[in-house]
């Protein structure tokens, strides 16, 4: 794919929230992007009323994230339009952040102070050891570990990982 038309089919900068929508009754890659997302909402607005709607979500979040087998923390920031396909063994560090219309796939771990860009695509497997930065349209390949920064559009592969495209 080039690169003009890649950049252009995503924004890495305006999220796409329709991307996170539950679609049904068992949706749980957005459900538990949805408890994280409600928690974070109930912090923000404080109060007596708020402190029990945290409780909840975090009850929400802790079944989703038992059944995914996700570790994701309540705190970590995730800019909007996150994907999550097959929500399975996905491992987030709480001081990660994520760019707007991300997608990351199952077993992925981003671990560190991990900082990606909008519109980055973690292949299934792939391995992200921070503390580093990650530009705007990168693809990261599945059971690529990636060491070091890499900048917009880039394409990272290998182990270690290299810039490919």
């Amino acid at each position: 794919m080039q690169p003009d038309t890649f950049s252009s089919a995503v924004s890495a900068t305006t999220p796409d929230w329709s991307r996170e929508a539950v679609r049904g009754a068992w949706d749980p890659g957005r459900k538990l992007l949805r408890a994280i997302r409600r928690y974070q909402a109930a912090k923000a607005r404080g109060g007596a009323l708020a402190a029990v709607t945290r409780r909840y979500w975090v009850a929400n979040h802790w079944f989703w994230s038992l059944l995914t087998q996700c570790d994701i923390p309540l705190t970590v920031r995730i800019g909007g339009g996150l994907v999550l396909p097959h929500p399975t063994g996905i491992v987030i560090h709480a001081e990660s952040e994520i760019g707007p219309n991300c997608m990351v796939f199952q077993q992925v771990t981003l671990a560190g102070r991990v900082v990606a860009g909008g519109h980055c695509d973690f292949g299934a497997g792939a391995k992200v050891l921070g503390p580093l930065t990650l530009g705007d349209h990168v693809q990261v390949g599945a059971n690529a570990v990636v060491t070091r920064d890499a900048g917009d559009l880039a394409v990272l592969s290998g182990v270690p990982a290299r810039e490919i495209g």
